[in-house]
C-alpha cells in the first residue's frame, strides 16, 4: 500500500478538480492510502470525493500564506509520493518539499496549454509564478506530469523546460461512478422532453471556452435545422453571453442553466457534443461525451482535441477558430447515424480511472523505487 499524497487550490467546479478527485478515489480503490490538501477550502467537487480520503482544508486566504501551513500538513501525512496539480499550487509545494528535502517525492502536473494559459492570468502575482515555474520543472528530480502530447510539447516549445522533463499520462475521465451516473434521467426538460434536437457544451463560462463563437455557428445551425443548445456551466461571462443570445433572437433555443449535478446523464440524453474551446490540456468532457454514445464535434484546439480523436478519425476535427466549418459539421452531424458502440469503447480504452491511476502512481512512486 502506498501512501499519497495530492495537494491542490480548492475542489471547485473545474475539469483539473475534477480529474483529481477521480484519481485520488480510484487509487483508494486499488488500497492506496490517500491525502489530499487543500490551500483553500471546499468547492462544488467536495461531495464526489471518496469519505476514505484523508481531506485537509489549509482554509489560506492566499496561495502565498500556504508555505508554513503547507508544510506542516505535509510533515504529518509523511507520503511516500505527492502529487500537485495547477502551476501556482505547483510552484508553492515545490518550494515546501525543498524545505523538507523532499523534491524526490514530489511530482507536479499541468493541466493545460502553458503559453496560453498564463496570458489569461493577469495578475501580478500568478504572472510571476508563471515566470517561475518553468525553471523549477527543469530542476525537479521528477519529470512534469502533462495531461496530453500538446501540453507537453507546448511546455518544452515556449519555456526552458525539456523534452526529458515531460511525460504524460491519460486523464481518469470514465470511472465506476460515472458509469452508474449515466443510467440516471436527465434533469434538463429539454432532454427529458426533445422536441427538437439537442447540442449541448460544457465548461465555465469564459473567455478560453469559445461558447461566444459556438453561438455564432449554433444560429447558423437554426437556419437549417430547427434545435436547442443547452451550454452547462457558469463563469465571469454570463452577462454578455446572457446578451449575445438575446441579440442573435436564441432566447427560445438556448438555455444557460448553470453547472450540472450529474453532467454525463444529461450528455447521454444529447444528440450531439460540441467542444467550441480556443485552448485546452485535454478536454475531458469529449470523452465523457464518447463515454455514454454521443456523438462529438470539436476545433481543432491547443491541445488534447486531436489526440483524443485521433486525427479526426473518431470523431470530427474542425479548422481551429473556423465558425462557418463547425455551424456546417454540427449541421451533419445532426442528422447522421451515431456509431455509439465504437465511441464508448474508444473513450473506456485509454480514458478509465483504473489504466490513468496505475500510470500515475508509477510517475508518482518511481524515484522510491530507485
Amino acid at each position: 500500500m502506498a501512501k499519497i499524497c495530492i495537494v491542490l487550490h480548492d475542489l471547485r467546479g473545474g475539469g483539473a478538480e475534477k480529474m483529481m478527485v477521480r484519481l485520488a478515489n480510484q487509487m483508494i480503490e486499488d488500497g492506496d492510502h490517500v491525502d489530499m490538501i487543500l490551500i483553500t477550502e471546499g468547492g462544488s467537487n467536495k461531495p464526489y470525493l471518496s469519505e476514505e480520503v484523508n481531506l485537509i482544508e489549509l482554509r489560506c486566504e492566499r496561495t502565498l500564506n500556504a508555505f508554513s501551513p503547507l508544510r506542516s500538513a505535509l510533515k504529518r501525512c509523511q507520503p511516500d509520493g505527492i502529487l500537485a496539480a495547477l502551476t501556482h499550487i505547483n510552484v508553492i509545494t515545490a518550494i515546501t518539499c525543498a524545505s523538507l528535502g523532499w523534491l524526490k517525492k514530489l511530482s507536479v502536473s499541468e493541466r493545460n496549454a502553458f503559453s496560453l494559459d498564463k496570458k489569461v492570468n493577469s495578475d501580478k502575482v500568478m504572472k510571476a509564478t508563471y515566470f517561475l515555474a518553468p525553471y523549477i520543472y527543469r530542476l525537479l528530480p521528477n519529470p512534469v506530469i502533462a495531461v496530453s502530447k500538446g501540453v507537453a510539447q507546448d511546455l518544452v516549445d515556449t519555456t526552458v523546460v525539456r523534452a526529458k522533463d515531460v511525460v504524460t499520462a491519460p486523464n481518469p475521465v470514465i470511472t465506476k461512478e460515472t458509469e452508474l451516473a449515466a443510467q440516471q434521467p436527465p434533469k434538463h426538460p429539454w432532454l427529458i422532453d426533445k422536441s427538437m434536437p439537442t447540442v449541448i457544451a460544457v465548461g465555465r463560462l469564459s473567455y478560453q471556452k469559445g461558447f461566444d463563437m459556438l453561438l455564432n455557428a449554433f444560429s447558423d445551425v437554426q437556419k437549417n435545422i430547427p434545435s436547442r443548445l443547452i451550454i452547462f456551466g457558469e463563469g465571469e461571462l454570463r452577462e454578455e453571453l446572457e446578451q449575445q443570445v438575446n441579440d442573435l433572437g436564441l432566447t427560445d433555443n438556448v438555455s444557460l442553466p448553470g453547472y450540472s449535478d450529474n453532467i454525463i446523464a444529461e450528455m447521454k440524453a444529447a444528440d450531439l457534443y460540441v467542444l467550441s474551446s480556443r485552448f485546452e490540456g485535454s478536454p475531458n468532457a469529449i470523452v465523457e461525451a464518447m463515454s455514454v454514445g454521443t456523438q462529438v464535434v470539436a476545433f481543432d484546439c491547443p491541445h488534447g482535441a486531436r489526440e483524443i480523436l485521433q486525427d479526426g478519425q473518431v470523431a470530427p476535427l474542425i479548422e481551429y477558430l473556423n465558425i462557418k466549418q463547425l455551424a456546417k459539421e454540427t449541421e451533419f452531424s445532426l442528422n447522421k447515424f451515431v456509431k455509439s458502440k465504437e465511441l464508448r469503447a474508444h473513450a473506456l480504452n485509454t480514458f478509465s480511472s483504473l489504466v490513468s491511476a496505475t500510470i500515475y502512481k508509477g510517475f508518482i512512486l518511481k524515484s522510491q523505487s530507485k
